[in-house]
């Protein structure tokens, strides 16, 4: 098997939603279940680079090792990323592990192996993971306000606020609350997504509040109101009935027994003063 064929059977296997187990079984094995894999790499390292036999114990250790990158895999599994993708990546790096592994200078591959496995899936989350892209400082103050709340809610009992977080993680608490705001992006939901389980249930789009265009007339209703108030009688129910009712000039002037032009006069009056008053 050739480094092509090794990568089309992983592929195969992530796309059927299958682990590619060790050679032996299924399970991840203790660091000394790989002892017998230590003697490969030292072979592995006597041969010229482009020498077939390398390639062929290269293959060998990838595929023993497999157990461990779906080990990894599994325990970021649950954070917004297919377990698929997360299978595929952790396998990318475990051959990056094998690769750089230089066993001349002696130690185990396990402990090199597993934080370079574990960093090629966290720099996966970083560089994909993000439904909106954030700096990478707050991508690090994410993982860290997750941890420091997880560890607060344990002590306190209920969750922590900004500011205790920001003393739990000597972080300026403004920077807390920046922080809490990026987290937002880490995962949105389309306006397309249903809102229930059921069959026919609404779009999210349809059930979303919206701003109301009439708050922008709050301040001017408080302000005309008192006004409107000072007016003489008649005055008031022409522009309540204009304004508020809706009605035109001609049947205001029908209400009140007089012309459509009286009527227009006296509205273009009232509005210059209500407006010399509020300019007042």
């Amino acid at each position: 098997m050739n480094a092509s064929s090794l990568m089309e059977e992983l592929e195969q296997s992530a796309s059927r939603g299958e682990v590619l187990p060790a050679r032996s079984d299924r399970k991840t094995r203790r660091s000394d279940d790989y002892s017998h894999c230590r003697p490969l790499f030292d072979q592995m390292a006597a041969l010229p680079d482009g020498h077939p036999e390398r390639a062929r114990l290269r293959e060998r250790l990838i595929l023993e090792f497999l157990p461990i990158a779906e080990h990894i895999a599994l325990r970021f599994s649950g954070r917004g990323q297919p377990r698929e993708d997360l299978v595929q990546v952790a396998r990318i790096g475990l051959m990056k592990a094998v690769d750089r592994f230089d066993a001349a200078l002696g130690g185990d591959f396990l402990p090199y192996a597993v934080p370079t496995v574990m960093g090629e899936v966290r720099r996966f989350f970083r560089d994909t993971g993000w439904a909106v892209h954030v700096p990478r400082g707050m991508q690090e103050l994410r993982t860290r306000l997750s941890r420091g709340t997880t560890e607060l809610t344990q002590t306190l009992g209920r969750a922590p606020t900004p500011s205790e977080l920001a003393g739990h993680l000597d972080e300026d608490v403004d920077t807390v609350r920046e922080g809490l705001l990026a987290a937002n992006s880490y995962q949105t939901s389309s306006l397309d997504r249903p809102v229930g389980d059921g069959e026919g249930s609404a779009p999210l789009a349809e059930v979303m509040g919206e701003l109301d265009s009439r708050f922008e007339l709050i301040d001017d209703r408080h302000t005309v109101v008192p006004l409107l108030k000072r007016l003489p009688e008649r005055e008031r129910a022409i522009v309540t009935m204009r304004f508020f009712d809706g009605l035109t000039q001609s049947q205001i002037a029908e209400r009140i027994g007089i012309s459509q032009m009286h009527v227009s006069r006296l509205l273009t009056k009232i509005l210059h003063d209500l407006r010399g008053r509020i300019d007042a």
